[in-house]
């Protein structure tokens, strides 16, 4: 990978770039409020559950699969692997989180640059199909040049900072407990972009009936800080 491609990977699964995932929290907000996750070892209890449950084995690997159908120009399949993503999330506020966040992404990466597949994506988007983050940020890293792993860890890597920093926010802790968190699931995040990498499709899966519950939850909470 080139150094300029590190750059725009970098760009693509930084903070800043508006894709708007500040606003949401993936069931994070249920379980503060409960009392549940009170502090950065319940923090990094969170994260890790999320990631192997979920974004691993599920977003993950359509991240690395999306890049690779990106890479070879393929939107008819991009699609196809779109709408398996929208059957496999099946909490509302987290279908809707995905979905928003990807439009953003695919919004933004179409106006960056001058890629026919990235434009062609996002008029699917607009059209015809969800458009779930996932699918979208590594059709983004495809086109960029990213190699499958590499565009996983990214977006797990993401995902794992988009969940500490809504913990930072709804839990007593300082910013060295978030990155201490961080610097733990660091190998667990290697591991699993590794194993995304050589994943297909029909390898999907997610299992956090837990996590979906409090997603289902916080849709009911009195007083919330995010959208889900």
């Amino acid at each position: 990978m080139t150094l300029h491609t590190l750059l725009a990977l970098l760009q693509l699964g930084d903070g800043l770039f508006p894709a708007g995932g500040f606003a949401h929290s993936f069931g994070l907000e249920t379980y503060a409020q409960e009392g549940r996750v009170r502090d950065r070892v319940g923090l990094e209890a969170f994260v890790g559950a999320h990631l192997e449950g979920a974004a691993g084995p599920g977003d993950a690997v359509a991240v690395a699969v999306a890049a690779r159908l990106a890479a070879a120009g393929d939107v008819a399949a991009w699609c196809e692997l779109d709408a398996r993503l929208e059957a496999m999330k099946t909490v509302p506020e987290f279908r809707a989180a995905s979905r928003q966040m990807g439009r953003q992404t695919a919004r933004v990466a179409a106006a960056l640059g001058d890629d026919v597949v990235l434009a062609a994506i996002a008029r699917a988007i607009d059209e015809l199909t969800p458009g779930h983050h996932a699918a979208v940020f590594g059709a983004a890293a495809g086109r960029l040049g990213a190699d499958p792993e590499a565009a996983a860890a990214a977006y797990l890597y993401s995902t794992a900072a988009l969940l500490v920093g809504a913990g930072l926010r709804l839990l007593p802790l300082g910013q060295l407990d978030g990155q201490r968190v961080l610097a733990v699931v660091r190998p667990r995040i290697a591991l699993l972009a590794a194993q995304a990498a050589r994943a297909t499709a029909d390898d999907m899966w997610t299992f956090t009936p837990a996590l979906e519950l409090a997603g289902l939850r916080h849709a009911r909470l009195e007083m919330r800080l995010f959208r889900s």
